[in-house]
This record gives C-alpha cells, sequence and structure tokens, in this order.
C-alpha cells in the first residue's frame, strides 16, 4: 500500500478556518430557525437551544455545504439543509446520552440535557429537534420543487430510521452481550454513523439535480468517510482524555463495546482509517479545485485529537 501522503500544515489552517466559517454560518440560521423560549411550554425551546448551541465541529452541515457547492446549488437552500441535518444529529447526541441509553453526563464539554434540565425535558427537545428537521426541509424556502423538497424529506427519513442511524443504535446496545464479526462492526458503525453522513452528501446532488451518478458517487465519498471518522472517534475514546474530547473518555471499553478498535488494535485501526481517507479523496478528482477542501476534510478526520 502506497504511503498516505504528510499533512500540510497550510491546508490544514485553509481547512479549519473554512470549517469554522461553515459552522458559524449554520448556527446563524439555527438561530433563525429554532423557535425562542415563548409560553408554558418555552421550557422545550430552551432545552433544543441548549443542546444546538453547545457547540460542536459541525461536520454535517460543512458537507452540505460544500457539496451543494459543487453543483451550483444557493447558499440559502443548501443553509437550511444543513440546519436540518444539524438538528437531526443533535437529536441523536441527546437521546444517546440518556440514562437508558450510554448514561453520559457531558456532552461538548457542558453537562448533558437530561443532567441540566431533566429527562422527560431532554426526550421531548431530541423529539422537538427530528421534527423541525423535516418542517424545515419541507418549507418551500428550501427548494421551489416539490420533488426536491419531497425526496429530501425522504432520504434523510431513512437515513435516521431504523434501517439508518436507529438501527445502528440497536446494534450498538446490543453489542456489549454479544459477539460481533469486523463487518459486523462496520455495518453498525455505516448505519449509526455513516448514513447521516451519506445524507449530507447526497443532498447536494439532490439540490442542485445533478443526477444518479453524482448522488452515487456522493454517498460512496461519505461511507468510505463515515467509517473512517468513526474510526477516528473509536481511537479518540482508547488514546484521548475527557478534558480534551468534551465527553467521557474510555466510555466503550468500559462498557464492553465492539469497535474496530478493539478487532484491529490501535495500529491496524489507523491504517485502516487512513486507507478510508485516501479512498475518500480519490473519489472526487474528477471534480477538480472545486473539491479541494472535501478532499482534505477526510485526512483531517483521521489526524485530529479531539
Amino acid at each position: 500500500m502506497d504511503k498516505a501522503p504528510e499533512p500540510d500544515a497550510t491546508q490544514d489552517t485553509h481547512l479549519a478556518v473554512a470549517l469554522a466559517k461553515s459552522a458559524r454560518q449554520v448556527e446563524e440560521a439555527l438561530d433563525g430557525l429554532l423557535p425562542r423560549p415563548h409560553g408554558l411550554h418555552g421550557r422545550v425551546h430552551e432545552a433544543m437551544r441548549y443542546a444546538i448551541f453547545a457547540g460542536g465541529k459541525r461536520l454535517r452541515p460543512f458537507l452540505v455545504l460544500h457539496c451543494a457547492a459543487l453543483y451550483g446549488v444557493s447558499e440559502k437552500r443548501a443553509l437550511r439543509t444543513a440546519a436540518a441535518i444539524e438538528a437531526v444529529h443533535t437529536y441523536s447526541l441527546v437521546h444517546d446520552d440518556l440514562p437508558c441509553m450510554d448514561d453520559d453526563d457531558l456532552r461538548r464539554g457542558q453537562p448533558t440535557v437530561h443532567r441540566a434540565f431533566d429527562e422527560a425535558t431532554a426526550v421531548l427537545a431530541g423529539d422537538a429537534l427530528l421534527t423541525i428537521a423535516f418542517e424545515i426541509l419541507a418549507d418551500p424556502e428550501t427548494h421551489d420543487s416539490a420533488e426536491i423538497r419531497c425526496r429530501l424529506v425522504a432520504r434523510l427519513a431513512q437515513a435516521a430510521g431504523s434501517n439508518g442511524m436507529i438501527g445502528g443504535q440497536m446494534i450498538d446496545m446490543q453489542a456489549p452481550h454479544r459477539a460481533l464479526s469486523p463487518d459486523d462492526v462496520a455495518l453498525l458503525q455505516r448505519l449509526k454513523t455513516g448514513a447521516l453522513f451519506e445524507f449530507s452528501c447526497e443532498a447536494g446532488a439532490i439540490l442542485g439535480q445533478a443526477g444518479s451518478e453524482e448522488e452515487d458517487r456522493m454517498r460512496q465519498y461519505a461511507a468510505d468517510l463515515g467509517l473512517a471518522f468513526q474510526i477516528a472517534d473509536d481511537l479518540l475514546d482508547v488514546t484521548g482524555t475527557t478534558q480534551r474530547l468534551g465527553k467521557t473518555a474510555g466510555k466503550d471499553v468500559d462498557q464492553g463495546k465492539a469497535t474496530l478498535v478493539s478487532i484491529y488494535g490501535i495500529d491496524g485501526a489507523r491504517q485502516k482509517a487512513a486507507a478510508l481517507a485516501e479512498d475518500a479523496a480519490a473519489l472526487l478528482a474528477g471534480h477538480g479545485g472545486a473539491a479541494t477542501l472535501l478532499q482534505q476534510l477526510p485526512r483531517y478526520i483521521v489526524d485530529r485529537d479531539s
């Protein structure tokens, strides 16, 4: 196997700046789209905003914005779609942290929603974030074509549903009690993490009406990227600290969960993640300079330390 290229500090800086910019943009969009606390039910609005504006990498919105740019999609349409996927992602984190799931007290460096509020409010806030995502996508401001809006709604529902993210979470919950093969663990990660990455990349091609071949290409890029991201995340769970990660380190080991790190070891998992990053970058070579940041992103993710 060819040796992966050495990290370029200048490229990493440009990518970090672009990530920060897209995060600011989507947070501004979310601020305008999420309800402000009002009425007797204002507590759920507070919890939604607490969860959304706790920080985070905003990788999924970044993917929506930059994949959409490849196909000439307007920034407004891309931002609305990016806000929708971040709402779904955040809902999944709120529910994932609940006592009946991973029972975590820390997320993005601050108390989890059920700790800051209470369990019932956390459940409702997660439900509300999931629901508003589809409200955003269904609005004509996202796209003037009802057919395109319906496709976005359908694909996000599939990515987040029982054969996507929720299915992956189901496997993850059962993992400590059964032996999982490397293929089983790869399926778990493809569903739990990869499905939302796939939507984030595919959405740009759908918004830009680029055709099925480009949609397939973006899904494959996202599949490689998503698995590389999850391996890197699992590595950080083993090698990182709670203070650095902003969430509880060593959680997977403590809960006896199977990961590709536990199967392949730290060095083997790093090699796998690096190979996936190179595969993902190669898929976008045909887009030339317009895809430079998207090609750099998989390597950046694999090399991250938080």
